[in-house]
């Protein structure tokens, strides 16, 4: 029984310190220095050199990716369907038929501004970015199939000459 205890603490232990990451002070100063207001701030490392903040602004959900010097690389906030421009439905409808928005985020990056949308029509799915003009830049096309895993290679290799 002392085993048991011992070993739930251990894991809540762990549990909790991992939780608690922080970015490193140039990213936090970078941070703080675009994101003032934020509250519920987490974060998570991303890759070696990425850091990304989960947090809420304004009442929105938010993410912010910085990497370890603190150098800004992204922002996306989740954004409702109903609140897509008519431009960008009416492009997704043209070029994505069919296919149901799954999730909606806005993203602002050094070189884009526009919408990160993911779409699903029966086993493919798309993500795609998408200007608020409507114009579009396919990101990613999986196939789900799992028959067939030399098609899904394919299709990897298509993904890559997309973006």
């Amino acid at each position: 029984m002392k085993n048991l205890i011992l070993f739930v603490f251990v894991v809540l232990l762990c549990i909790t310190a991992c939780g608690q990451i922080s970015a490193p002070s140039a990213v936090q100063k970078a941070f703080d220095a675009k994101f003032p207001k934020a509250e519920k701030l987490k974060w998570e490392q991303e890759e070696a050199n990425e850091w990304e903040a989960e947090f809420r602004l304004d009442g929105k959900e938010m993410t912010a990716s910085f990497d370890s010097s603190g150098k800004w690389l992204e922002t996306e906030t989740e954004v409702k369907k109903k609140d897509l421009p008519s431009e960008v439905f009416k492009s997704l409808s043209i070029e994505f038929d069919g296919f149901e928005i799954d999730e909606v985020e806005f993203v602002e990056k050094p070189d884009f501004t526009g919408y990160e949308i993911a779409l699903e029509k029966e086993e493919t799915e798309v993500e795609v970015l998408i200007t608020k003009a409507g114009e579009i830049t396919i990101k990613k096309v999986d196939v789900e199939d799992e028959d067939d895993e030399e098609g899904d290679e394919e299709d990897d290799d298509d993904d890559e000459k997309d973006e």
